[in-house]
């Protein structure tokens, strides 16, 4: 079996996303749950990798920073 390697390359802050299917701008989610390139229209393996990859705007921003993670309510943890 032929082991698939997989490019990776740099955000504009840095973080490094892999170059596939699973962190495209165009891939979309069926119905039935089946992961569907937009721009060729066909039904694609999650570490698919195209000419026509772009990344997606959520991994665009990651590491630019400013988020807030906020709890709700109150939490208890116990040591023992």
């Amino acid at each position: 079996m032929e082991k698939i390697r997989i490019t990776r390359v740099r955000n504009a802050y840095g973080v490094k996303v892999k170059r596939c299917c699973a962190s495209c701008q165009h891939k979309c989610i069926d119905k039935e749950g089946a992961r569907v390139c937009a721009q060729m229209m066909i039904i694609v393996e999650q570490m698919f990798e195209c000419k026509q990859w772009q990344m997606s705007d959520g991994l665009k921003n990651a590491g630019m920073g400013g988020g807030v993670v906020r709890l709700k309510g109150t939490a208890e943890i116990i040591l023992k």
